[in-house]
Parts: C-alpha cells; structure tokens; sequence
C-alpha cells in the first residue's frame, strides 16, 4: 500500500479533519479551478455550491485555463466560466468524506470551513490505438490527486 502526505502542516490536530481522493478520473484543469473557488467556503456552502454545479445552475469560473474560451455572462464580473459536472461529482464525494471523518472526530459539522484544498496531478494511464501501415496513436488519461483539509471554527 502506498503512503503519501498532505501538502499542508496540521495546525491543530484536534480541531482539523482530513481527506483525499486519489487517482480520480477527472481533468486536472477543471479540478484546479473547482478546488481554487470553493476554498475558504463553509464545508455546508461548497457542498450546496457544487449540487448546484452538477445541476447546471451555477457556473465555476476558469482564470487559469482559459486558452480559447467563450465569454459568458460570468460570476462576479469574471467573463470565462463553465460547468465542470464530472470533477464537481467527484470533489462532492471527498466532501462528503471529510464531513464523515469530521463528525468521527467529533467536530461540529455547522462549523467547518475549508482552509486548505488542492488538485495536483497524478499517475498517466498510456493507451495507444492502431492505425494503418503500422502507426499507432496515443490517448494518455492523466489521473487528478485531491486532498482537502477543514477546520473548525472558533465562536
């Protein structure tokens, strides 16, 4: 079994709970733009933001990749957002694992916010499909590591 590390120092053991997903098969870039807007938020709040992402109601806005895109009618002024349903699928259920790991450790669930969230990029999965006269043409799948760290709020 492999072992690996959070990119965070625990500030407070007792009042923090931990997370991640890893090899997930969603987009590195969309997964980055997701983890950037919903840190800082209430854990209730993000996970309320991302049904909504998933429903199509709410958009996420893209500031780092933004090669090629159409302007919309965006969120706060920002002109360039989409609807990343498969990565907010998947950053839903490490949500709704920390919040587990949280009410495990006996944290008030009302009180967490997210103070540290990250996408980074994990293993490529190789593919190659045959073509005529004995060429080959790769389709590489990069695979998307997520940890999310929260903390519970003083009064």
């Amino acid at each position: 079994m492999p072992t690996w590390g959070y990119s965070i120092i625990e500030v407070d053991p007792d009042r923090m709970a931990k997370a991640s997903g890893r090899d997930l098969r969603i987009s590195f870039k969309a997964a980055r733009e997701v983890c950037a807007y919903i840190k800082g938020m209430k854990l209730s709040d993000a996970k309320k933001y991302l049904e909504d992402v998933i429903k199509m109601k709410k958009p996420i806005p893209f500031k780092r990749f933004t090669g090629k895109q159409a302007h919309h009618r965006g969120i706060e002024g920002w002109p360039i957002v989409r609807y990343p349903v498969k990565a907010a699928k998947e950053i839903l259920k490490v949500l709704n694992s920390i919040e587990a790991n949280a009410e495990y450790k006996g944290l008030d669930i009302e009180k967490l916010r997210i103070i540290h969230i990250a996408a980074q990029k994990g293993p490529k999965i190789k593919k190659y499909i045959p073509r005529a006269f004995g060429r080959a043409t790769p389709y590489f799948e990069q695979l998307t590591h997520i940890e999310v760290v929260v903390m519970e709020e003083e009064e």
